[in-house]
């Protein structure tokens, strides 16, 4: 394979090899608008026709399902048309990459969606969120794709953030192992994954899209990276793309030690490094680092970044001039085309037989790209990501007179999140798109009013929901209080509409940042009122961020958490409400008491918790892990096969978990550590693993964690990654703070320096007894 690029490369004029480094982006969002196909602030006419801006060769084409609405069958056609002519164009005959959004499936008209990645991380589920992003895999090669724009590997650094949804959680190694496992299930399907956003794209301050980022080198390591490395290591991924953010005043787009020096020489990345949409532009529109586009081509390119999205502006004459100059090295444009055509090698696009299997795929229809299987895999992972956080006994509902109130009671959007196909663009351009397409809207998405309507057949079920998300008029607060108060129990929708940049209210997405973690509008003004009726409330949350409910959750007979749990999500939270489900959901994150108290996430120092030096305590209402069933779990007979290990050895521990009640229930088994003398402050504890294991009323299992001692591994004094001797302390229990078992062990011999190759993961084995 090298050599056959080797000798492409040989082959090829500088302008050819720089064409398969750039992208276009061929829909309009309406005749004779490009939309977004120049990026703000730039001067430039309306692209060139395809035939002419590929003449010299292309490397992607984009979102050419993702962008419009589009049936899969006329999205083929034209996919295969797009090839044609950029075959044609190039006298290599090399065709384009094809990439595609699928962060909660393909973010296409009619394909399956499902959970927000924040869901995933509440399922503690890695098997099952492999085999969703093996559905997803299989879709996107149906439609004849070849790059998947995910997995999201930022850890959740600041709940206002509006991109939280897209996140795992705030463990780091809750986040790798997830995210490692959906790289896997993508990458065997034979799709690229990417990795998002390398890195530091969460941390920015306040909570604010873009912006910078205040990290230091530790936490840097220790937290932001850890995601990428399992990505790299345990995923397999072939491409990442890079941050829009600053950090300590240096763009990732244009940081040669992130991108070459970590990424590739410290992590051993081989693949496609892909600059996030306009990030090559943005180095000289926004961060002022480049005064001119070749300018910003050319430290994007002598930083490591491959290739240009969404559309070539910067690495296509720009970066032509730049090298005949010289002030590029060719040899950089070489590396880069090198990356891109052994991913097209790997892939089998340079072969003849390629254009025959793009030819070959079959039509699909309507629903092809959202069949039977999907849903149910879906239905799947919504349930076990809904979490129940409080239940005073009123929860599983049963007959009588029901209430379901507040703004997300009828709305079937309100169940997706940003990246799905609908949110992500706007109401009235769906519509109009729809019309013009004569298409009903993409995929089947039974509101909560269904779902509950058919759960509880047997219920007097009252709906009243609103126009708003924000609860902006006093009749429907009037309206939600008046049937409550007509209930024998009352469940109450709150929570977020996801969007784009908090256009039409919008709450969550990308863009949608937040003051405060305070609940959008005047839901908890809708709230206090519903509450204030006496009947009993089921709190029922439906968003892309926790929120503070201190004063509402005492209250309530019960509080539901779901994290946008995708178009099954309202048959998985009726099911919940019912009984018929049981919960088996954990918190990824923590759920913060006040508005303004908890912004910053687990796993943190002791003094980021409540201290005698500070009047301002930030102890979480509900702490990551946290989740109930309808059963009750004790724990027992915690042991350690050593008391004493090398540190390089490995220790085993154990504990006995028994269902002690009446049904049987999934708990959610988590191992904890400490260090409580280190030569740098460690969090107060962190995660190192967790099993998921189910038992009937009664029963028993083993759970045994086989610890490695670089999983006690952490940024040294000098930046460098080492185990230190000394004594451990691990506990276990059923959240991060309910921790009913608690052992040690000592780490015995010499201080030792880790690599990337290092023990990334703790084995579980679970013996039923």
């Amino acid at each position: 394979m090298s050599d056959r690029v080797a000798d492409l490369l040989d082959r090829m004029t500088l302008e050819e090899k720089v064409g398969q480094l750039g992208a276009y982006w061929v829909a309009p969002l309406r005749p004779g608008e490009p939309v977004l196909a120049v990026p703000e602030g730039a001067t430039d006419p309306l692209p060139p026709p395809l035939e002419e801006a590929a003449a010299v060769g292309l490397g992607q084409l984009t979102r050419v399902y993702g962008t419009e609405p589009v049936l899969p069958a006329a999205g083929l056609e034209r996919l295969r048309l797009l090839q044609g002519t950029v075959m044609a164009a190039n006298r290599f005959a090399i065709p384009a990459l094809v990439h595609e959004e699928c962060l909660t499936g393909v973010m296409s008209w009619t394909a399956t969606v499902f959970p927000t990645p924040l869901a995933w991380g509440a399922a503690f589920n890695p098997e099952l969120v492999e085999e969703m992003a093996t559905a997803i895999g299989g879709n996107l090669r149906k439609i004849g794709a070849q790059v998947g724009l995910a997995p999201v590997l930022d850890v959740t650094r600041d709940y206002r953030w509006g991109c939280t949804e897209e996140t795992i959680g705030d463990d780091p190694y809750l986040v790798a192992t997830i995210g490692a496992a959906y790289v896997r299930g993508l990458e065997g399907s034979g799709i690229v994954a990417t990795l998002k956003h390398f890195a530091g794209y969460s941390a920015g301050v306040a909570g604010r899209n873009m912006a910078p980022v205040a990290c230091g080198p530790r936490e840097f390591a220790d937290v932001i990276l850890e995601p990428f490395v399992a990505g790299v290591r345990l995923g397999g991924a072939r491409s990442v793309m890079v941050s829009q953010n600053d950090i300590d005043g240096v763009p990732p787009t244009a940081d040669r030690r992130l991108l070459t020096d970590v990424l590739r020489g410290e992590m051993g990345f081989t693949g496609v490094v892909l600059a996030d949409y306009f990030g090559i532009w943005n180095l000289k529109h926004i961060h002022g680092a480049a005064d001119s586009r070749g300018e910003a081509a050319a430290m994007a390119l002598q930083a490591g970044v491959d290739m240009e999205l969404p559309t070539t502006h910067c690495y296509g004459t720009p970066l032509v001039e730049m090298v005949r100059q010289g002030r590029v090295a060719e040899e950089l444009v070489t590396r880069a085309a090198s990356r891109v055509l052994t991913l097209k090698c790997e892939l089998g696009m340079l072969d003849e037989a390629w254009k025959a299997e793009l030819a070959a795929l079959p039509a699909l229809g309507p629903g092809d790209l959202d069949p039977p299987e999907h849903r149910a895999l879906a239905r799947r992972l919504a349930e076990e990501s809904v979490v129940l956080l409080a239940n005073d006994g009123t929860l599983p509902i049963r007959d009588g007179a029901v209430a379901l109130v507040g703004p997300l009671a009828d709305d079937p959007l309100a169940l997706l999140g940003c990246y799905a196909f609908a949110n992500h663009n706007s109401l009235d351009f769906l519509e109009e798109m729809s019309a013009r397409a004569g298409m009903e809207p993409g995929v089947a998405i039974p509101t909560l009013r269904d779902a509950l309507a058919a759960e509880l057949p047997d219920a007097k079920l009252q709906v009243r929901s609103a126009d708003d998300t924000a609860m902006t008029q006093d009749a429907d607060i009037a309206a939600a209080v008046a049937a409550a108060r007509d209930a024998d129990v009352c469940v109450l929708t709150l929570g977020d509409r996801a969007g784009l940049f908090g256009v039409g209210g919008r709450t969550s997405g990308e863009g949608c940042d937040a003051e405060t973690v305070a609940l959008p509008g005047r839901q908890a003004e809708l709230a206090k009122a519903v509450l204030d009726t006496g009947t009993p409330t089921v709190v029922v949350l439906i968003s892309g961020r926790p929120y503070a409910l201190s004063g509402l959750a005492e209250r309530a007979a019960a509080v539901v958490q779901a994290f946008f749990p995708g178009e099954e999500g309202a048959g998985a939270i009726a099911g919940i409400l019912s009984g018929r489900v049981e919960p088996s959901g954990r918190l990824p994150v923590s759920m913060p008491r006040h508005a303004g108290a908890q912004l910053g996430t687990y796993p943190r120092a002791v003094m980021a918790g409540a201290s005698r030096v500070s009047s301002v305590d930030p102890t979480p209402l509900y702490p990551f892990g946290h989740g109930l069933t309808w059963t009750t779990f004790t724990y027992a007979d915690l042991a350690t096969d050593a008391d004493v290990i090398a540190t390089d050895g490995t220790v085993r521990i154990s504990v006995t978990v028994r269902n002690d009640g009446r049904r049987a229930g999934t708990e959610v088994v988590q191992l904890y550590l400490s260090d409580p003398v280190a030569s740098v402050v460690r969090p107060s504890r962190w995660l190192a693993g967790w099993a998921r294991v189910r038992l009937e009323a009664g029963r028993a299992a083993r759970v045994e964690f086989a610890l490695h001692a670089d999983r006690v591994s952490f940024t040294g004094r000098d930046l460098k990654r080492l185990v230190e001797p000394g004594l451990i302390h691990a506990e276990v229990g059923s959240s991060s703070v309910d921790l009913p078992l608690r052992g040690s062990f000592m780490l015995d011999g010499p201080e030792r320096v880790l690599g990337a190759d290092r023990h990334l993961t703790v084995p579980v084995s679970i013996q039923p007894l």
